[in-house]
């Protein structure tokens, strides 16, 4: 009999990630926002019907980050797999695209300007700030690039 434990377990979910950059008088600055939970995280959603990936991914830029206007790459810098625990409690994977968006303007008030905190930091530090292993090893190499 073999162990559930060791089994694989697919992706359960998929979602979008805005890495927003700019240059700040130090070099590149990397925009990091709260979660509802008070990490410091991309801001990151769900793909949406009738729009590309990156198009998504500058939507959430804007709804969780204020990101007014910037230019999106149209690949993905990288993806991760981590782990989201559901308002139930239990563990759920999600695999999460990374999408560059060069950031041109920004607005003081966007839809969550209440919920969440932001701050430009460089890549090295943004690297310190989060928790996913995979969104850490992408943040490394986007400050060494």
């Amino acid at each position: 009999m073999s162990d559930d434990s060791d089994a694989f377990t697919p992706v359960q979910h998929k979602q979008l990630a805005a890495l927003c950059v700019r240059k700040g008088k130090n070099g590149r600055e990397v925009l990091m926002v709260t979660s509802s939970k008070g990490r410091w995280i991309l801001p990151k959603g769900w793909p949406m019907r009738g729009k590309k990936d990156g198009e998504a991914a500058m939507i959430e830029a804007w709804e969780e980050a204020g990101v007014k206007k910037g230019k999106v790459s149209r690949k993905p810098l990288g993806k991760y797999v981590a782990t989201k625990i559901t308002g139930h409690g239990d563990e759920e994977i999600a695999e999460t695209k990374v999408y560059k968006i060069k950031v041109s303007k920004t607005k003081k008030k966007f839809p969550e300007y209440k919920r969440r905190d932001r701050k430009w930091v460089s890549p090295q530090k943004a690297a310190k700030l989060v928790t996913e292993d995979g969104l850490r090893n992408i943040l490394r190499s986007f400050a060494k690039a």
